[in-house]
């Protein structure tokens, strides 16, 4: 199956000059949508993954599937005031701003290995944090999935210590 073809582009969103890969069209067909997390899963179903993480919100819709098709607890890396419990905290820069992401005390074994997964993998800086907040939390980094990377975009320069995989590169 060819999943490009199911990214469209939308030119000038969010703004002037960007080229804005949209993945709604492969998540409106539940074919193309199975089959990449299918495609996902079984990259990481034989190596050590003892859980899989996801910085909200649309990594959520590739971490969960993916949780239940390995069978692995799944870990949501949340905005700050989205979580009830105590949490572990890392504030990192955007572009233009900071951002600041989240994660229980309790939700990642230590010394375990997580799988971190989002949609798409730009510049790297939320995979990055992620990474970088897990590692805080005691867990390891198993690796980075991705549906899609921008590669012009270098983000797995960002992400170098660690491996990364997608399913399509643009």
């Amino acid at each position: 199956m060819d999943l490009r073809s199911y990214i469209r582009d939308v030119p000038d969103f969010p703004r002037p000059g960007i080229l804005f890969k949209d993945i709604t069209p492969l998540l409106a067909d539940p074919s193309a949508y199975a089959y990449a997390v299918a495609k996902l899963a079984a990259h990481y179903a034989t190596r050590p993954v003892d859980a899989i993480a996801a910085a909200e919100a649309r990594g959520f819709l590739f971490a969960a599937p993916m949780a239940l098709e390995l069978r692995k607890p799944l870990i949501p890396l949340r905005k700050p005031g989205k979580l009830p419990f105590q949490t572990h905290s890392y504030k990192y820069d955007l572009e233009y701003g900071s951002a600041e992401l989240q994660v229980h005390i309790d939700a990642i074994p230590s010394a375990g290995q997580v799988l971190i997964v989002d949609d798409v993998l730009a510049t790297g800086g939320t995979m990055s944090a992620a990474c970088k907040l897990v590692e805080q939390a005691g867990g390891k980094v198993a690796g980075c999935a991705f549906l899609l990377e921008l590669t012009y975009l270098h983000g797995r320069e960002r992400l170098a210590d660690y491996e990364c995989f997608s399913l399509i590169q643009f």
